[in-house]
């Protein structure tokens, strides 16, 4: 009897580890960045494309939240928090060597495979053997009329994070 019990226990734990350890990434949000090199960098010496994630966190009454990466080590090393305030964080890292000779920029074009012409608030300068990556709230309003606000920077796993909400 214990047997059948705790068969029937993992057997529904299963597909409730599956969806509540995939669940959360299968609600991302996919951004794609076009890096767009510049009429001097060599040609090839540019990543086609960045990609970065967000993901709305669950809501609770009166503000709203995203949380969000990109992924800088596909590209890049030693990535840090160069500066941060309230509306805007930056990262910057040193290029991988394929990356070196890339001069550029990167910002958001489309999202979910969506065109997107939006508020460019996720903003990459590939130049000069770094990247640089910068999250500006700046300009960009809630529900209410305030300014969105970082209420988180840093890092994890060598990628850039980011949490920013507002008041709905």
């Amino acid at each position: 009897m214990r047997s059948m019990q705790f068969r029937r226990s993992l057997l529904w734990a299963i597909p409730f580890s599956v969806l509540t350890s995939f669940g959360a990434a299968a609600l991302a949000t996919t951004l794609e960045l076009d890096v767009l090199p510049t009429l001097d960098a060599p040609l090839d010496s540019c990543p086609p494309q960045l990609i970065a994630h967000e993901t709305r966190r669950p809501y609770v009454e009166g503000s709203y939240a995203w949380d969000g990466m990109i992924k800088l080590r596909d590209i890049a090393t030693a990535v840090r928090v160069a500066t941060t305030d309230p509306f805007s964080i930056t990262w910057v890292a040193t290029l991988k060597p394929e990356f070196r000779n890339c001069e550029g920029s990167a910002i958001i074009n489309r999202i979910d495979d969506e065109p997107y012409a939006g508020h460019a608030y996720l903003q990459v300068q590939l130049a000069d053997g770094e990247v640089t990556a910068t999250l500006d709230m700046t300009g960009i309003p809630d529900a209410n009329g305030y300014t969105s606000t970082l209420l988180f920077g840093g890092l994890r796993e060598g990628n850039p994070r980011w949490t920013w909400g507002g008041s709905d």
